[in-house]
């Protein structure tokens, strides 16, 4: 049978992405309480397509996600995407996985349970290989909204996109994120504010080289958000992160508030 996909194509047209979506696979990530945890996850694979080339084989994306199974980690994804790019010639190469991660809550027979956070790595290889792990984390009600508050329910939630400089756990950006929202201000708490001191926060440990934060508060027929970059200028993977907050179906929604926040790294 011909090769239709791999035939020489004269119409010089460059297809920018082109591969599958919504793949849903069962993969293993990293977990340092339990050395690893398995999670089902769900994946987009996808490579520009060079002029030269009609096509290119779909059922190529399933196999080298097969040759992986049971090895899904942040530093397998170099791998994958190299992969990617040699099997169906690509000059550039995009793995998305997206995973609820799960953390235990509690410690022994007091309020046992396992907390849900959806997190996505999105990797992408040209000349350089960049990847951007993003996590969300919900705000509890209590932790923002001041003194007579009644525990429970929820105030919002805050996705932060970070490159890193170094390994770092799921559960440690987690934990830094949470230990920024935990209850203790006497004043109810802004998305300005609380968007500000996640970035400083997240700066302090000096493990970044770029990061993307949305806080988003929901209220009744609307809902509030900002959003900070550090730094601003950084190319960026995250600029949808805004739309997702405020297009998620809430009735009404508006943005009330958007804050961008400049860091200054040093002369260029």
């Amino acid at each position: 049978m011909k090769d239709i996909q791999s035939l020489h194509d004269s119409r010089r047209i460059n297809i920018r992405k082109v591969g599958v979506k919504s793949i849903s696979y069962p993969i293993i990530v990293l977990d340092r309480a339990s050395a690893t945890q398995q999670t089902l996850a769900r994946v987009n694979m996808y490579v520009n397509l060079p002029h030269r080339f009609k096509g290119t084989h779909m059922s190529r994306f399933v196999e080298i996600l097969n040759r992986f199974h049971g090895q899904f980690n942040i530093k397998t994804c170099h791998l994958i995407l190299e992969e990617m790019k040699r099997r169906l010639e690509a000059e550039s190469a995009h793995l998305e996985i997206e995973f609820p991660f799960f953390l235990a809550t509690g410690s022994g027979e007091q309020e046992p349970g396992m907390a849900r956070y959806d997190c996505r790595l999105h990797g992408t290889l040209a000349r350089i290989f960049d990847l951007v792990v993003e996590v969300d984390v919900p705000v509890a009600l209590s932790s923002c909204g001041g003194s007579g508050q009644a525990p429970g329910g929820i105030w919002g939630g805050v996705t932060a996109a970070v490159r890193m400089k170094r390994f770092l756990w799921i559960e440690d950006l987690i934990a830094l994120i949470r230990q920024e929202t935990a209850p203790g201000t006497e004043q109810v708490e802004t998305v300005e504010s609380l968007c500000c001191r996640i970035g400083d926060a997240l700066r302090a440990t000096g493990s970044f080289h770029w990061y993307k934060i949305v806080v988003k508060n929901i209220s009744s027929g609307y809902s509030t958000f900002a959003s900070s970059e550090w730094p601003e200028s950084a190319p960026n993977r995250a600029d949808g992160l805004e739309e997702a907050w405020y297009s998620d179906g809430a009735p009404a929604a508006v943005c009330l508030s958007h804050v961008q926040q400049t860091i200054k790294s040093g002369p260029r």
